[in-house]
């Protein structure tokens, strides 16, 4: 059986790639979405080496952003609904905050289930010193931008963030239909060398 097509593995539809080798004069590295990639990668930075410098991971130092934002206090639900992170990964950091003794995680009110994160004593001193002068320099970073550039910003980085969720999408689709297309290829190959003989690729 030939090879599928990757130009029309994605349903029959026209991919971007060519026939020609890659071109690295296509894609700039100083072209729009690239830019955007290295900006993002520098932010993403920025705040890892100020939450190692509190002694805490990326995602901690989130909870206790979210935290410290909602006055203290916040159901964990909230706090996994507002990020990326997988659940296990907040829960494990939230259990760390807890080990430290900077939150407390209690039930709801009327439930067995669903907790609450809350701010120990010492928390809201860690917030007071650390987390608290990043959410400033933040404010301030951000209104070095005019009024209406701020919200342009705001509006567009959304408006990217939901396009590129769509065609991110798209290109997973279209990557497990070729790797669906290549299991039947070798399944059409192992029937064509018969059960007397081993499949190819198998030991």
């Amino acid at each position: 059986m030939d090879d599928a097509d990757p130009r029309t593995a994605c349903g029959g539809e026209q991919t971007h790639v060519d026939d020609a080798p890659w071109d690295p004069d296509r894609f700039q590295a100083d072209s729009g979405p690239r830019q955007l990639d290295y900006l993002y990668n520098e932010i993403d930075q920025l705040y890892h080496v100020f939450a190692y410098g509190c002694g805490i991971s990326d995602c901690a130092y989130w909870m206790l952003y979210d935290l410290q934002i909602a006055g203290g206090s916040l159901p964990v639900s909230t706090l996994t609904a507002s990020w990326s992170y997988s659940k296990q990964t907040i829960n494990s950091a939230l259990k760390s905050l807890e080990a430290r003794g900077l939150i407390e995680l209690d039930f709801v009110e009327g439930s067995r289930k669903s907790k609450v994160a809350s701010f120990t004593k010492a928390g809201r001193v860690f917030s007071r010193e650390r987390i608290i002068p990043a959410i400033e320099a933040e404010e301030r970073a951000f209104s070095t931008l005019a009024s209406r550039e701020r919200e342009q910003l705001v509006v567009l980085v959304k408006r990217y963030v939901d396009a590129l969720d769509a065609e991110i999408g798209r290109a997973h689709e279209c990557v497990e239909r070729v790797e669906g297309k290549q299991e039947d290829a070798v399944r059409a190959s192992c029937d064509l060398w018969g059960e007397s003989e081993p499949c190819p690729g198998e030991h």
